[in-house]
Order: C-alpha cells, then sequence, then structure tokens
C-alpha cells in the first residue's frame, strides 16, 4: 500500500477548494501522513510570479494559448520545486487546482475560442509526461452560487471571477466531463452544502480509494 499521495482538487470559482484542501490535509496528518499544501498556478517561487502575470489585470488580457502555455510554465516550475521533492521525501501533496483546470479553462471555457482537449493534452505530454494524481476531487455546484460567493468572498477580484456565467457554465460542464472519462481518478462531490458535509465526504473517498486500497 502507499504511504504517500498527490491529491488535487478541482472545480469552478467559489466552490471551496481551499477550505477542503486545509480540512484533508489536516485529517491526513492526525492519520499519520505528512502532508504539503499547495496550489496553481503558483506552490513555488517561479510559479507565483507567474501567478500574478495570469490572474491579475483585464479579461482579454491573454488569448487561451498563452494562458495555456503560461499555466503549463508555472506548472513545470511547481512539480520540479515543490511536488516532486515533496513526494519523494514520502509527504503527500494536496493541491488547490492542477492540469484539469487548464483543460477546463484554456480547453473549453472560452467555447469557439477554447484549446480543445487534444491540445492541452500534447502540452501536457510535453510538460509532464505520464505523471497524474492519484486522486481528484472535483467540487461541483450551481455556477451562479459559486461566482456569487467568490465575488463576496475575494476583494481582490480575479480575471477568472470578472468573466461571464457562459464561461462559468462551460467549466462546470468541462470538469464534469473529465470525470466521466477517467472514473478511476476523478470524484465528484457536492459543493452546494455546509463545509461539514462536503468533508465528510472527501473523507470518506480518500479512505475508500487510497487509505485502504
Amino acid at each position: 500500500m502507499k504511504s504517500n499521495f498527490f491529491i488535487t482538487f478541482e472545480g469552478g470559482e467559489g466552490a471551496g477548494k481551499s477550505t477542503q484542501a486545509k480540512l484533508l490535509s489536516a485529517f491526513l496528518e492526525k492519520e499519520g501522513y505528512p502532508c504539503v499544501l499547495t496550489r496553481e498556478p503558483g506552490g513555488s517561487s517561479g510559479a507565483e510570479e507567474i501567478r500574478n502575470l495570469v490572474v491579475k489585470g483585464d479579461v482579454a488580457k491573454w488569448d487561451a494559448m498563452t494562458e495555456a502555455l503560461l499555466m503549463f510554465a508555472a506548472r513545470r516550475d511547481h512539480l520540479v520545486k515543490t511536488v516532486w521533492p515533496a513526494l519523494k521525501e514520502g509527504k503527500t501533496v494536496i493541491c488547490d487546482r492542477f492540469a484539469d483546470s487548464t483543460m477546463a479553462y484554456q480547453g473549453f471555457g472560452y467555447a469557439d475560442n477554447g484549446l480543445g482537449q487534444a491540445t492541452v493534452e500534447r502540452l501536457y505530454q510535453i510538460v509532464v509526461g505520464d505523471f497524474k494524481p492519484d486522486l481528484t476531487i472535483i467540487l461541483d455546484m450551481p455556477v451562479e452560487a459559486g461566482v456569487a460567493r467568490a465575488l463576496q468572498r475575494d476583494a481582490n477580484v480575479n480575471r477568472y471571477e470578472k468573466m461571464g456565467l457562459d464561461f462559468h457554465r462551460n467549466l462546470r460542464k468541462a470538469f464534469l466531463e473529465i470525470e466521466k472519462k477517467e472514473p478511476g481518478r476523478c470524484v465528484v462531490v457536492n459543493a452546494d452544502r455546509t463545509i461539514e458535509e462536503i468533508s465528510a465526504d472527501i473523507i470518506s473517498v480518500v479512505q475508500s480509494r487510497l487509505l485502504k486500497a
């Protein structure tokens, strides 16, 4: 049985990924699994610099390909400097967003201007290779509720939170399609409930899929 894991959280804006990642980390630490909490874009010094380029500014600042290239540049730095070293040390890494977000946002979020699945997958293979999360939790909730929560929570609204509802509906559809294509890796969890209820479901999934595997 594996002693450490790479677990990612995905979902639309305002779904509560950061909160649930912290709660899962606390649970796993108590169970004897040392954890590293991180995020994308970001999670390393170089990746955090790229994050500022991507999430700040006007909605139309970048096209989908430019964004995807920036995201994968940040991802490579993050993997090399944070994720892979932590896993090598035997720690479990819990990441707020990973490559599924690139597929959803730059692949399909922009509808007719999105890159599509094949292009994002080619970039992934070049930058990441065969490495994948052991488990991906997709937090799903109605788009209107998620965006409203994100706007209410964040004083410094990022570019994506300012994009129209059609963009966010495309994201939700993309994440659900990702789960359908990879049910062995991905699990959709209803995020339109209390923090405690969501956390309990996530812990149950982690116990059944990873800790008891």
